[in-house]
């Protein structure tokens, strides 16, 4: 057996060759464009609306309630959605509430919400805020 038939044989021919690098160049470009539109549809038709958020505190009242105070910045007019707990000394959550902040008209708005506990709670946070 030759050279040339062994190598016909498994496929390893001129021809083979540039089949395959045919399919490797246009699998490349396949993906170069899709990543392509990818970042040129997130930059460009993503949403504007941001929204940051920050604990600035909390207050225990007694054994069933909390205060927790934190800020909202977003755009103005936009509504938003938090979720507040309270947790006890071992970081269990004692306290949950789901507030609808309504839209305002100033960038960052402070808030004071009131949880209440089913234990004495050691710390109230903010879990996680959302645009509605």
């Amino acid at each position: 057996m030759t050279d040339s038939a062994v190598a016909e044989r498994y496929g390893r021919t001129p021809a083979d060759f540039r089949r395959r690098a045919t399919l490797a160049i246009i699998a490349a470009a396949s993906v170069l464009v899709v990543v392509v539109a990818w970042v040129v549809w997130v930059g460009l038709f993503s949403p504007t609306a941001t929204l940051e958020t920050r604990d600035t505190g909390y207050l225990t009242r007694d054994d069933s309630t909390v205060d927790i105070r934190f800020e909202v910045t977003t755009e103005p007019g936009t509504p938003v959605s938090c979720a507040l707990q309270a947790l006890n000394d071992q970081f269990g959550i004692v306290g949950w509430k789901v507030v609808d902040l309504p839209p305002g008209d100033d960038r960052t708005r402070a808030f004071v919400e009131n949880v209440r506990v089913t234990e004495t709670a050691v710390t109230g946070l903010i879990y996680r805020c959302w645009l509605t």
